[in-house]
């Protein structure tokens, strides 16, 4: 057919896309709404770029698409025939295409055409997703425009995702959606990769204040929460212990409503999460868990930014936390289970994690196909690892327990006997600081497999896409 002399492959493939699908649902004809199944298909193409871009969740539009179509006995074999509106979608993609300058027919002019033909089913959703033709055009441009641009920077940037998050606290990683968790990471790579040349993604409009609260001293903590605030244009001011005396000198409540009429967000690093809890409650501006007794959200994400980068991506990996069923276990469990990540924890009797925690995280992964299993043998449990993690036998506020936790820890010590039974490839992970020759040996954290200093690194691109995330206002 003349028609496909300009089209380029992949707007080849969505109306082959297309046919196959409108086979398999039992029709004989391709109407519009098949035409956006088999764009959703080529998952990589332009029109998918600008979905993202605006802010559309493929998912949810894949789910509306799916209620409306009825399912008949598959016809799948059959070339069916496109219906005079589709016809119509590929005439208005030429129209898109001639005002736009562009001497080809690609997925974006496609998807514009599904826009202007508002009458089919198609077009119908995506008015209901809140896509109007105006922004989808100016989409499309923004993105020519922006040819060379790594594609994570061009489709996390000024979503409906991240502006879903502002002014929102975070307490745990459940906290978070699926598409948000992957979102803040998609968003963290961008910002290292920008700050490695010297640039910022993201820079406020006018400068903003972050209130550090400090019960728990920590290197990584506090150096990468205010580096992160100076570069995306704002400040960070710490108060230590003795500066609140949270609960003590001042009530949690009190403190929480002095510090929101002078700062846009509270970062807290407690020793109880209930503090964390009545800090949310009582202010009107964002609280961060930097770290509690029962979570460690900010870790967590720079953790997975860092599996992600080492290992291409989350799903479908198996991370395996051979010690204590810890804070920094509950949110790696959870945020595996957002991810897809199969999530082995193997831990002495008695040492398990949250029952609640451990019971939200199952309940998660049957949705997303991860598996979350608890263990006692950490050699089985390392043999289909692609990373091993492992943290301190005794937190801050453990200290009178350090000497009986390392006796009963010791088989669990991520040594190169352990890492024998693991994959060649297996990276290793802590979250620092570590106590060398407990949890792990020098031969280990200093070995070729470990990742600890990249996960330490990532802490600061992690926090600051969560920090810009939260606050907003760029």
């Amino acid at each position: 057919m003349p028609m496909w002399a300009r089209f380029t492959e992949r707007a080849r493939r969505v109306v082959l896309n297309a046919q196959q699908e409108a086979g398999l649902l039992g029709e004989s004809y391709v109407n519009t709404e098949h035409l956006l199944l088999g764009l959703l298909r080529e998952s990589e193409c332009t029109a998918v770029k600008v979905l993202q871009q605006l802010g559309v969740s493929l998912s949810r539009l894949q789910m509306e698409l799916e209620r409306h179509i009825s399912h008949e006995e598959s016809k799948a074999g059959q070339e069916a025939e496109l219906t005079p509106r589709a016809k119509r979608v590929i005439d208005l993609a030429y129209d898109e295409a001639r005002q736009l300058n562009h001497n080809y027919i690609g997925t974006e002019h496609l998807l514009l055409g599904l826009i202007r033909e508002e009458e089919g089913l198609a077009g119908s959703i995506l008015k209901q997703a809140g896509i109007d033709l105006e922004r989808a055009r100016i989409a499309v441009r923004a993105l020519r425009e922006r040819v060379g641009v790594p594609s994570a920077q061009i489709t996390v940037l000024r979503t409906e995702v991240l502006h879903g998050l502002q002014g929102r606290d975070l307490l745990g990683i459940h906290d978070l959606t699926s598409e948000e968790c992957d979102t803040l990471l998609k968003l963290a790579a961008a910002m290292k990769q920008s700050t490695r040349k010297g640039e910022e993604l993201v820079r406020w409009k006018r400068s903003h204040l972050l209130a550090m609260i400090f019960e728990k001293p920590s290197l990584r903590t506090r150096f990468t929460f205010e580096a992160a605030m100076v570069q995306l244009g704002g400040h960070a001011i710490y108060l230590s212990p003795g500066e609140i005396g949270l609960g003590k000198r001042e009530s949690v409540a009190d403190v929480a409503r002095n510090l929101e009429r002078w700062c846009q967000a509270i970062m807290a690093r407690v020793f109880s999460h209930q503090t964390l809890v009545e800090l949310a409650e009582n202010a009107k501006v964002p609280v961060i868990n930097a770290l509690s007794d029962l979570e460690h959200p900010c870790q967590a994400l720079a953790d997975f930014q860092t599996l992600i980068e080492h290992k291409g991506e989350a799903k479908g990996k198996h991370l395996v936390f051979v010690g204590d069923g810890n804070n920094v276990a509950h949110s790696l469990m959870l945020l595996s289970a957002k991810l897809g990540t199969h999530f082995t924890i193997a831990c002495p009797e008695g040492y398990e994690p949250n029952e609640r925690i451990l019971s939200l995280a199952r309940e998660i992964a049957s949705a997303t196909g991860s598996l979350i299993v608890v263990t006692r043998d950490p050699k089985e449990a390392v043999r289909t690892a692609d990373a091993v993690y492992t943290d301190v036998w005794a937190s801050m506020g453990q200290e009178h327990e350090a000497e009986r936790r390392r006796q009963v820890f010791m088989p669990y010590q991520v040594n190169a006997e352990l890492l024998k039974e693991a994959k060649a490839e297996t990276i290793v992970m802590h979250c620092l600081p570590a106590h060398r020759g407990e949890e792990i040996t020098d031969e280990v954290i200093d070995g070729a497999q470990s990742v600890v200093f990249d996960q330490a690194e990532n802490r600061l691109h992690a926090q600051k896409a969560l920090l810009a995330a939260l606050i907003g206002g760029w």
